[in-house]
């Protein structure tokens, strides 16, 4: 019976201490710690501190921790050491701003299965009387922000610690300052979780770059990307089959073939359909490439990834295809891209007449210089197509004071909010004015998945109009300004404004919904066809 007593109060004893932390439990909290002293802390955010330095400080020691206790000892010394934080009277003020609270989250500061008590109500302390005004870390340039005075130790695997501080520097740049952290597939907080083994284990330069790319993928972002020659060439390759083809009904149908430098015959017809590349469905494709390439969505995923599916490191790809009513077996010769001749493409039109009633608009090239001229010719007809399954040229503004009847909010952005990271104000954005003599016709608007970011807010200004229909298939799901950005040296971005229509629906991720919707088919590429262009003009023909 004694024996038993003694084994509970030992039991009790450990759980109180914490009893033993494990690897990742300990780095977890580092992260988090880390990353908000650096963003609220008063000494630190003006950077009185070298913060990387700290960083490998406190990883080196972390080793010798093995509880609670003792993390929290460590804590609670590291908050002491630097230095007194006065009262801050300006972070009680109350303004007029309209929070958006949904990315928001210092709850893990109350976890009383990391923290006590006794470093709980110095990070709350922290909070309450934090840093504002000037950040060493980062800056705000018009409506977005920036980051700064971020080391750089190179894009080559030289140590655990270095590629630790870059987790927790773009974990952390998330945490803070990614609109949409909260409609990511994987929780936040998981994703350190499950990363921090990841990068213990990384032992070189590609084992580096992929686990960066597959961190930057769990944004589900379409706006963010990791560029790597390593991945690159390793992964993608730096050899391509000369074509050009469109996705349709998971198949890939071939629309033009290009000659090579070589003058040798590419087994490939016009209208082939591909459906098995090296061995694996274009599906299965899709799903390898899942893992490195962030996006909003499955339709955003493969606009991303698609013009992998020809290319790789190899002399040739088998090739599974059907081509007239037959399945045929190939090796398709991959070649540099020097060797490789492009034919010069004759520019689309800006504008143009489709018949005397009904006016067609390329927004991927006209500018706005062009768009006085353009609508002096195009105001007289019946209806005007706005093709958007491009990236239009900032030409919002003008095109609303010329098609929308009346001043209109179109769309809600959320800005970060600088003095308190994490927390996103929101604003109503209003364009058009009043104006009698607007457009009174049809306003159609073609979009599809490669219409994104301006593109997809240009359409949500369309859609104001009274007689506008938006008619193609889901958009890209990614709106709002990019915040560009370096990560163990190398190019990354994600997005940095949250973008929703006037009612706080979002877009992100979803994209916008069609009015009608359809989708290019096999058969509609085979035969050279604009379906979503046909549909649009059989909307008109029946609603004129």
């Amino acid at each position: 019976m004694r024996k038993y007593s003694l084994f509970i109060l030992l039991f009790f004893s450990l759980h109180l201490s914490g009893q033993v932390l494990s690897e990742t439990q300990k780095l977890e909290s580092l992260c988090r710690v880390w990353g908000f002293l650096k963003y609220y802390h008063p000494a630190v955010a003006k950077g009185n501190q070298d913060w990387n330095q700290q960083l490998f400080q406190k990883i080196e020691e972390l080793k010798a921790i093995t509880d609670k206790k003792e993390l929290n000892v460590l804590y609670s010394n590291w908050i002491e050491s630097l230095g007194k934080v006065e009262n801050c009277k300006e972070c009680s003020k109350k303004d007029d701003k309209v929070y958006f609270l949904k990315n928001f989250d210092l709850n893990w500061i109350d976890n009383t299965d990391l923290y006590t008590r006794n470093v709980a109500q110095k990070l709350h302390y922290i909070e309450n009387n934090r840093n504002v005004g000037n950040n060493h870390y980062f800056g705000k340039g018009g409506r977005k922000i920036y980051f700064r005075n971020e080391n750089s130790y190179g894009s080559k695997f030289t140590s655990t610690a270095i590629s630790l501080l870059e987790l927790f520097r773009y974990w952390n740049y998330v945490e803070y300052f990614f609109p949409y952290k909260y409609e990511t597939d994987q929780n936040w907080n998981d994703v350190l979780q499950e990363m921090i083994p990841k990068f213990l284990v990384v032992n070189n330069d590609e084992s580096y770059h992929l686990t960066l790319a597959e961190l930057v993928t769990k944004t589900d972002d379409s706006h963010a990307y990791l560029y790597s020659k390593q991945i690159s060439l390793n992964q993608y390759g730096d050899r391509k089959v000369p074509v050009e083809y469109l996705y349709a009904e998971g198949k890939l149908v071939v629309t033009k073939i290009y000659s090579n430098r070589f003058n040798e015959k590419i087994p490939l017809n016009i209208g082939d359909v591909i459906y098995d590349v090296n061995g694996q469905t274009i599906s299965q494709m899709v799903n390898n490439f899942s893992k490195y390439v962030p996006a909003s969505n499955s339709w955003g995923k493969i606009e991303k990834v698609k013009n992998f599916f020809l290319s790789g490191k190899q002399d040739s790809i088998p090739l599974k295809l059907e081509r007239n009513g037959q399945n045929l077996v190939i090796n398709a010769k991959t070649y540099f891209a020097k060797d490789i001749l492009n034919d010069k493409k004759k520019l689309p039109e800006k504008w143009k007449f489709i018949d005397h009633e009904v006016g067609y608009v390329n927004m991927g090239i006209i500018k706005k210089e062009d768009l006085d001229e353009m609508y002096r010719n195009l105001k007289s007809t019946k209806s005007i197509i706005f093709d958007l399954r491009n990236y239009p040229n900032q030409t919002i503004g003008p095109l609303s004071h010329l098609f929308l009847p009346e001043t209109t909010i179109y769309y809600m952005f959320t800005f970060p909010d600088t003095d308190y990271p994490g927390k996103f104000y929101s604003r109503k954005n209003i364009v058009g004015k009043k104006n009698p003599e607007y457009y009174k016709g049809n306003v159609i608007v073609l979009v599809n998945e490669s219409t994104q970011s301006q593109a997809e807010t240009t359409a949500m200004m369309f859609k104001q109009h009274p007689k506008a229909k938006v008619i193609g298939s889901n958009t890209s799901g990614a709106n709002g300004d990019v915040i560009t950005f370096k990560i163990a040296d190398l190019d990354t971005r994600f997005t940095g404004l949250g973008a929703y229509y006037p009612d706080g629906k979002e877009t992100q991720r979803i994209g916008i919904i069609p009015d009608i919707i359809i989708k290019p088919t096999i058969e509609g590429i085979k035969e050279g066809k604009d379906e979503v262009l046909e549909r649009a003009l059989l909307y008109i023909k029946t609603n004129n």
